[in-house]
Order: structure tokens, then C-alpha cells, then sequence
């Protein structure tokens, strides 16, 4: 199949599918005589093992690790324990820090219950208000940080 086949195959853009075979955790397709790319059944199910990967939003360099495992079966899987409890780690502290944000923005939304004509708003006062010692806190970093966006998904990298 052709990569415009793979990519309806498995819900994943073509450019997506062109940036997994160049960091290589896609492999290479064959060529044919035309020179196209020609994608087999391995293809999807790696494809599809990456997808599901990426949904649970794991890294790429996770998605790397838990790669060389899936071509190994044999191999002892402990390392694929300890990705998945770091990345559970990463998760409740996402959690934690995204409670801590709710509970700033309804602090913030508290500033105005109601239309005010006439009077400035209290939650545009607030976030034009320089930062206090009394304001609370905000989230520490997590050891990630995000740089971007690929296909509406975030791009998260680890801190050096």
C-alpha cells in the first residue's frame, strides 16, 4: 500500500507518518519500481502500537524504549515496567498541577460574579495586577516542559 493507504489505514497524517520513519520508529518501507513507498501489514501494526502510545501521551523517546521491547519479546520487560510507572509518576503530578491551576482560575473567576457597567472588571484587574507574596503559587515544573504542537497534540520534552 501506498502512504496516503496507511495513512486512512490508521487515522494518521501523512506527514505524520513521514516524520515517525525519520526518527526511525517507523522503518523504512520498500520502493517500487516507480519509486513509491510500499507499506505492509508490519507497517499498520506498528503504526497502530505508536498511535495508541502517543494516546496515552507518551514521549517519543518512551515510545522508543517500549519499540525495541516490541521487537524483542523474549527480552525481560522490566525497563518497560519502569517507563510506564514513570510516566504514571508524570501523569499525577499533571493532575496535581492542573487541580492547582483549576483552583487559580476560580479564585480569579471569584473577582466577578456578575456584569459590572460601568466598573472595570475584577478578573482583568487581577491578571493586570503585578504578582503579590499572598498570590498563590504556580505549579512547579514538572521536569517537562511544552514546546510545541504536532497535529493538535502537545509536544512535551523532558528538562535537562
Amino acid at each position: 500500500m501506498k502512504i496516503g493507504e496507511l495513512a486512512a489505514a490508521t487515522d494518521t497524517a501523512v506527514e505524520t507518518i513521514r516524520f515517525y520513519e525519520r526518527e526511525r520508529l517507523v522503518p523504512e518501507p520498500a520502493r517500487s519500481d516507480a519509486n513509491y513507498r510500499q507499506y505492509g501489514a508490519a507497517h499498520v501494526q506498528r503504526l497502530v502500537f505508536i498511535r495508541r502510545c502517543r494516546s496515552l501521551d507518551m514521549s517519543l523517546d518512551e515510545v522508543r524504549i517500549l519499540l525495541r521491547y516490541l521487537d524483542r519479546p523474549a527480552a525481560d520487560c522490566g525497563e518497560v515496567n519502569a517507563v510506564l510507572d514513570e510516566h504514571i509518576e508524570h501523569v499525577a503530578l499533571r493532575v496535581r498541577e492542573l487541580k492547582l491551576l483549576e483552583k487559580q482560575l476560580r479564585e480569579l473567576r471569584a473577582h466577578c460574579n456578575s456584569e459590572r457597567k460601568g466598573q472595570p472588571c475584577g478578573i482583568l484587574e487581577q491578571l493586570n495586577a503585578e504578582r503579590r507574596s499572598t498570590d498563590v503559587p504556580r505549579p512547579a515544573p514538572s521536569g517537562r516542559v511544552h514546546v510545541g504542537a504536532v497535529h493538535g497534540r502537545p509536544v512535551v520534552a523532558k528538562r535537562s
